[in-house]
């Protein structure tokens, strides 16, 4: 029954998958609703249970979304992913406590806090799957991403000491802020060391199936041993996934790099379709224990919970673009950098929104709205323990449950579904004309430096085959030289958001798909008719998959 159920889980990812490329819907929201629908049907239900998922699902999510960020844009805009990430999230875990004592009888603030701290945390998945296909700003994709790689370990050490008050340990601030810098600083060595000992590893590793299984225990390894010194895990992974994202185009090959990307896209592609279905599945669960509340009781605790959660967010980022400049934080910033001759020709509109010194309205207001919760939210309320330690039962526990799948289900499903309507109706969005030209820009540089680094090597060369060599990847170089210096051209030209920089890229990029389609044929007729062995055939295939591969980044 449970690879029958394992199998349905695949096929439902898959169809729910394809009907979000077809209708723009997140896919996120769709599994979610798949889930509930699931949940009520007859037969077994999946329980969501904490361990699992803070162990084994939290930890590679949260790598691969390390390794996909920017540690220079997280790093350029620290302070304001700190505000978000840190100050944000123990606001909201602090108000929620208060307004949860106060709703619910009975209900301390530490029990209040505890629920606080499960719902603080955003999951940007959707909102960033949704962003990516919208087109928003990097500026704005890095403040969600930088946003949930890093308050997941603020909130889940938030809640242990909530627990540990609630549950009759008592609550004293010098061991609160003990805790809060052991998780901080030990998750932060931890990442630094793992990362530096996975570097050590990738040198001795050269074969591309042992770099993907060190890659793949990476993010285990950081986690369990953070959590072995009572360190954060969370923070431990995520440091560790940007150094190592970031050291990947120095420290591995080519080829290496494009097999563990295959992979970790296909495990975080099957993982977050696992989540999100077992959250639309806890539901009938959580409605079970509901019974002894009043329903004014329930219906003022969510209530309450909501509206802490969706009006805390906007209020905060309002308030952070009204602060003084010296603690305001440039958003896109680029520190100590001098425009130079490449950065001279980026549009002067593009210059001016990289240097932007506060958000706009409409862009809080899209941040506010890429709030969603998920996952870590319900495994991070499904910690709290039956019983305190006096051995009563804990407070209002199954209501903590219920405020909590509310809450992820609300953000999830309706700003999942309606984030991108709305990023579309404000605006914003970035120009594809200028993230061409600066692709191009950086393109036509690296080319460059390599007609040199030829130049150089056939200097110190007094081979003639070496020189005729380079003689013939030079002439390669200066031909795409040339083809990217004319598309700079036209994109200089072109002014203008609604028409194309290239309207006949479509074409162009359909011809080269028709003659690698046809090179595929020709082979497979060769190998069918004997002519080719099937090695050699697999061989001439995947340069022709990278070949197609690179079709996608090829667009100006």
């Amino acid at each position: 029954m449970g690879l029958v159920l394992l199998l349905a889980a695949v096929g439902v990812i898959v169809a729910v998958d394809r009907i979000a490329a077809r209708t723009g819907l997140p896919s996120a929201a769709l599994l979610a609703m798949g889930g509930i629908a699931y949940a009520f049907l007859p037969g077994p239900n999946i329980a969501l249970k904490p361990e699992p998922a803070l162990y084994c699902i939290l930890p590679p999510l949260l790598y691969y979304a390390a390794l996909e960020a920017s540690l220079v844009e997280i790093r350029r805009n620290l302070r304001t992913v700190i505000s978000l990430s840190v100050v944000l999230v123990l606001l909201t875990a602090c108000s929620v406590g208060v307004v949860f004592s106060l709703l619910v009888g009975g209900a301390t603030f530490a029990v209040g806090t505890a629920l606080g701290a499960a719902v603080a945390p955003p999951d940007p998945v959707a909102a960033l799957a949704v962003a990516r296909k919208v087109g928003l700003p990097s500026n704005i994709i890095t403040l969600i991403e930088g946003e949930g790689l890093l308050n997941d370990a603020t909130a889940l050490t938030t809640l242990s000491v909530a627990i540990a008050a609630a549950s009759g340990g008592g609550f004293s601030a010098p061991s609160a802020v003990g805790k809060f810098l052991l998780a901080a600083v030990g998750g932060l060595a931890v990442g630094v060391t793992i990362a530096a000992a996975r570097r050590l590893i990738s040198r001795w590793t050269p074969d591309i199936l042992t770099a993907n299984a060190v890659s793949l225990a990476t993010p285990f390894v950081a986690y369990l041993a953070a959590e072995q010194i009572s360190a954060s895990g969370v923070l431990a992974v995520v440091v560790c996934g940007l150094i190592v994202g970031h050291d990947l185009p120095r420290s591995e090959s080519g080829a290496s790099r494009l097999q563990t990307r295959a992979v970790w896209r296909l495990t975080n592609f099957l993982l977050e379709g696992f989540v999100f279905l077992l959250i639309g599945q806890q539901l009938p669960r959580i409605l079970q224990g509901l019974s002894r509340y009043p329903t004014t009781t329930v219906v003022s605790a969510v209530g309450g919970t909501l509206a802490v959660v969706l009006l805390l967010r906007p209020i905060w980022l309002l308030v952070t673009q009204l602060l003084p400049q010296p603690l305001h934080s440039r958003l896109g910033e680029v520190s100590g950098a001098e425009p130079d001759e490449m950065t001279a020709s980026v549009p002067s509109r593009l210059a001016r929104d990289r240097g932007s010194q506060r958000l706009s309205v409409r862009e809080v207001f899209v941040l506010s709205w890429a709030g969603t919760r998920g996952v870590v939210s319900l495994a991070a309320i499904f910690t709290v323990p039956l019983v305190t330690e006096g051995g009563a039962p804990f407070p209002a526990r199954d209501l903590l449950l219920f405020c909590t799948l509310v809450v992820v289900l609300v953000t999830l499903i309706g700003q999942g579904l309606t984030f991108a309507p709305l990023a579309q109706a404000l605006g914003i969005r970035v120009k594809p004309a200028d993230e061409s030209r600066l692709r191009k820009l950086a393109g036509i540089a690296a080319i460059r430096a390599a007609i040199e680094r030829l130049d150089a090597l056939t200097q110190q060369s007094d081979d003639e085959i070496d020189r005729q060599a380079a003689d013939s990847v030079r002439k390669q170089l200066s031909t795409r030289l040339k083809t990217r210096q004319q598309q700079l051209d036209v994109l200089d030209v072109t002014d203008t958001d609604d028409v194309p920089a290239f309207p006949n890229d479509d074409a162009l990029l359909e011809m080269r798909r028709a003659a690698i389609d046809a090179q595929r044929e020709e082979l497979v007729r060769w190998r069918d008719a004997g002519m080719l062995p099937d090695t050699g055939l697999r061989a001439l295939q995947r340069a022709l998959d990278h070949e197609e591969g690179m079709l996608a980044f090829s667009r100006p």
